[in-house]
């Protein structure tokens, strides 16, 4: 079982950024990834990870998010840059053991990670 503890959410002005972290107890799995959820609206993928550092975003945050991961500190990133209002959810890290392509072929449904974190909030004013 794995365990995924989301950090660093809070709340940035318009245009401004914020590094969220993701600890994964004990170890980050094959495909890790960041999902939102924003008041009223279906949770949605945004970006993913495979173990070779691969990475792959939702048109929504390409070009403006990054995702990352320190496989000796079993630590998962986003790093968000260029923050719009529109922005604003709860952000969850997930991770399955299966391969990123595969989850993202079918969708990238929350449902299809077996892992799955509780979520930190992001506010952009």
């Amino acid at each position: 079982h794995v365990q995924l503890v989301e950090s660093g959410g809070g709340t940035v002005q318009a245009g401004g950024f914020v590094r969220l972290s993701c600890a994964a107890s004990p170890n980050i799995r094959s495909c890790v990834g960041w999902f939102r959820q924003a008041p009223g609206k279906e949770r949605e993928g945004i970006a993913t990870i495979d173990s070779g550092g691969i990475t792959a975003y939702a048109d929504s945050v390409k070009g403006r998010f990054t995702i990352s991961k320190d496989n000796a500190k079993n630590i998962l990133y986003l790093q968000m840059d260029n923050l719009k209002p529109e922005d604003t959810a709860l952000y969850y890290c997930a991770a399955d053991g299966g391969q990123c392509w595969g989850l993202w072929h079918g969708g990238l449904r929350w449902a299809d990670f077996a892992y799955r974190g509780k979520g930190t909030q992001v506010t952009v004013s």
